[in-house]
Order: structure tokens, then C-alpha cells, then sequence
């Protein structure tokens, strides 16, 4: 075989390779996909794990993670506030809702509003789903900026709008002795049930 007609081969051989490894890229993108579509819905519930990060100061205040935290819900009712130490620290709340809280036919059938770092709702004769359901798939959060980028994307959260953010749930002090903590748990209500989120990542969709 002449140089010329190696050359030509191995040019060859190098096209089929390249071809055949951008098929196998390709095919295994697609199993990827195919195992990540069922876990789609289950992805709208938050996720709540473990962390080891340390505490670390915010201003004049201590912030102590507690746990990892995960969502994609939907925007039911936003409030921003201006007074008191809460708002050094948190300027909005966003009461947010998923699984069938993310449902426009079922929140839609609440009147809904917040107040006093407070989430509200009332229906006229019977609630759309049982009240556990509304109380385990919707909660108010009280929403601590990581950065200034995050806090314009919080700002924008309008209701209806599907929001996903990552960060931190945390308890917060001051040298006053003055402490703010975030619940652990979907499934409590009443005072000291809100999650305070350290927010470090925020993207509403379109």
C-alpha cells in the first residue's frame, strides 16, 4: 500500500471513529434524558438534605445553616418588607406551592395574600383539596439574598410564575441574642413554620 493510500485509510478510520462517538454521545444524552423524565413531577417537591457549611457572617449577623434546600414551585403571592430586622435580612416573602399547589385550577379556587410574614388562604364553601394537601405542598418563605443578582430574579417572581432556587435553610442571630429559624419540616403550620432560605441561586421561567 503507497504512503498516499495509508493516509487516505487512516483519515478514514479517524472519520468512522468520530462518527461513532458522536452516535455513542448522542444515545447515551438520550438514556439520560429517558431516566430523568419520570423524576420531572418529583422534582417540583423540595428537596431537603444535609450540610457540614460552616456558619458565616452577614453584616452584623450569624448565619448557621442547617440544611441543603432545593425547589420548583409556582409564585401563589409575593410581599415585600421594609421594617424591622427581618427586613435587614429578608426584604419579600414568596408563598410558593407544588405538586397540585402548582395547579392554576386549584390555587385559583383560593384567596390568597400575606401579611406579617404570614401566608393566608380561604376558599368559599369547600377547600379544592383536603387542607393537609394545601399545608404539606405550599409554604411561605422568607427569601435571604445570597447576592444582588439573586435578589433582582426574587424581585421579579410574579404570581403564577414557576420559580427554582437552590440555597440554604438557616437560623440567623444577632449579639442581641435576637434569633430567626427556618422550619425543617413541609408539614407543620402556625408560628415558627416558614422556611428562611439563604438564597444562592434564583431563575424564574418565562
Amino acid at each position: 500500500m503507497t504512503p498516499s493510500r495509508v493516509l487516505k485509510f487512516a483519515i478514514a478510520l479517524c472519520v468512522v471513529f468520530f462518527a461513532a462517538e458522536k452516535l455513542r454521545v448522542h444515545w447515551a444524552d438520550q438514556r439520560l434524558l429517558e431516566r430523568a423524565a419520570p423524576l420531572q413531577v418529583l422534582a417540583d417537591s423540595p428537596v431537603q438534605t444535609a450540610t457540614s457549611d460552616a456558619p458565616f457572617a452577614l453584616g452584623d449577623y450569624q448565619v448557621r445553616p442547617l440544611a441543603a434546600f432545593a425547589l420548583r414551585a409556582r409564585v401563589l403571592s409575593s410581599e415585600n418588607y421594609y421594617l424591622g430586622k427581618e427586613a435587614d435580612l429578608s426584604h419579600i416573602d414568596l408563598a410558593l406551592g407544588w405538586k397540585r399547589m402548582a395547579d392554576p385550577a386549584v390555587y385559583g379556587q383560593l384567596s390568597m395574600s400575606q401579611s406579617g410574614r404570614w401566608f393566608h388562604y380561604s376558599w368559599e364553601d369547600e377547600p379544592p383539596i383536603p387542607l393537609q394537601e394545601i399545608n404539606e405542598s405550599s409554604a411561605n418563605m422568607h427569601m435571604i439574598a445570597a447576592t444582588p443578582a439573586v435578589e433582582r430574579v426574587l424581585q421579579k417572581a410574579r404570581k403564577g410564575a414557576y420559580i427554582s432556587l437552590t440555597g440554604k435553610l438557616v437560623e440567623v442571630t444577632d449579639p442581641s441574642g435576637w434569633r430567626w429559624t427556618s422550619s425543617l419540616s413541609r408539614t407543620d403550620s402556625g408560628g415558627g413554620a416558614c422556611e428562611l432560605m439563604y438564597v444562592e441561586f434564583a431563575q424564574v421561567e418565562n
